[in-house]
């Protein structure tokens, strides 16, 4: 029976398990069975022009990159990872390889939501910079600088030892906190990379193949289960899942296996132990598609990148919110603050990854783009996450979403 009841759990840590549940939450939304949203379809078209004029304003040409943590790192139109990247001499392509994903990994731990008080003066420019792009410059200079490697030598690596001991203080420093420059939710941040050095450091089976433990092992992880050199993206996810799960926060378990960024919804219905869990995993997706393009630089091939899913994150959910897709059934739900784990929360994550699909078939439809040529991750790019933040900003003088999320920084 243990066996049946690990299957059915990890069955859940995969993005068609996100796919099919947001899907199911959406045809009951559709139906009129929802708690707290209805659903809108008419203004899908709306949504669909306002991702376009975005899109087009910040990619002319519609060349249109996967969104990922790499296009954080860019400023003022100069890559800074590449930068220092292609100024150094690594011995192979793995070896940059190993650097790209412990900067991914670490970057992508340290970016849930920064607050709208936060910022992160940026010694290149002098500029004042907040919120997501805040914290990838943050945490580039961090990892350039050498703060989580154990080699003073080798300042491009984030080391399990030293990640397991990191101070609160160096993180504070380095995002610059005090307060007048508060950040939301730095103890569970620095609990995480805790969490994630910790767990590296025990599974030297998997992220010291090449190397000592480190992050940046899970490369060669992913790499041994190629196949004629390529990999598909979901399997990137499955990893992500499986190896860095235990690192999160104890939520929701089934057959002792942590189920990460799993919610429970009494609407979601099955006929085993999975019956109203509904998985997102939105950080961990995150990090999956900041996770191709250094496979792609290693030489791998990566198939099947729309088998991954869009983000449950409150960009792309304040867009179908402020665009009036999904309507409150109580307005004073807008002005009150809820629970990560709240069923407004979960049904508005999950209708969100079930609307991004219906999104990408309508700005394909209007490009005359495939899947292939126009991917949802380059889509998301454009894309929904830009028009979300517009819109919110048109919206609300601050930029918040329309939704207040508790969040503890690990979540968002």
């Amino acid at each position: 029976m243990a066996d049946a009841l690990e299957l059915q759990a990890r069955s859940l840590l995969s993005a068609e398990a996100v796919r099919t549940r947001a899907g199911e939450m959406l045809e009951i939304g559709l139906n009129g069975g929802l708690t707290h949203f209805t659903i809108d379809l008419d203004r899908m078209d709306g949504v669909a022009e306002a991702v376009l004029a975005v899109t087009r304003k910040a990619y002319p040409t519609l060349d249109i990159p996967f969104h990922a943590r790499w296009r954080h790192f860019v400023l003022g139109g100069v890559d800074r990872w590449a930068r220092l990247a292609d100024a150094t001499s690594w011995p192979d392509r793995a070896a940059r390889a190993r650097a790209e994903f412990d900067l991914a990994i670490v970057s992508v731990l340290l970016d849930a939501g920064a607050g709208a008080a936060w910022r992160y003066r940026d010694a290149v420019t002098g500029q004042d910079i907040g919120r997501s792009e805040g914290l990838a410059i943050a945490s580039l200079d961090m990892f350039a600088s050498g703060l989580f490697s154990g080699d003073a030598r080798a300042p491009f690596r984030a080391d399990a030892d030293l990640l397991a001991k990191l101070p609160l203080a160096a993180l504070t420093s380095a995002f610059q906190v005090s307060d007048a420059n508060p950040l939301l939710g730095l103890e569970g941040r620095t609990d995480l990379l805790r969490r994630l050095g910790r767990l590296v450091s025990e599974r030297a089976d998997v992220f010291g193949l090449r190397d000592t433990p480190r992050p940046g092992g899970l490369f060669d992880h992913i790499a041994a289960q190629a196949v004629g050199g390529a990999i598909a993206a979901p399997a990137i996810l499955s990893a992500v899942l499986n190896q860095l799960g235990p690192i999160w926060p104890s939520r929701l378990e089934l057959a002792g296996i942590p189920l990460g960024d799993c919610w429970r919804h009494p609407a979601i219905k099955a006929n085993d132990a999975t019956a109203g869990l509904v998985p997102l995993h939105k950080l961990s997706q995150w990090l999956s598609y900041s996770l191709i393009e250094p496979l792609q630089r290693a030489g791998l091939e990566v198939t099947d990148i729309d088998g991954l899913t869009g983000l449950a994150e409150y960009r792309n959910g304040g867009l179908f919110v402020d665009h009036e897709v999904l309507r409150l059934r109580d307005p004073n739900d807008a002005e009150r603050a809820h629970a990560v784990d709240s069923l407004l929360v979960v049904e508005w994550r999950a209708l969100t990854v079930a609307l991004l699909d219906r999104l990408a078939e309508r700005v394909r439809a209007k490009l005359g783009r495939t899947p292939e040529s126009l991917p949802l991750a380059s889509i998301l790019e454009g894309g929904t996450w830009a028009a979300g933040r517009a819109i919110a900003f048109s919206r609300r003088p601050d930029g918040a979403p329309p939704l207040k999320v508790i969040s503890d920084g690990t979540v968002f």
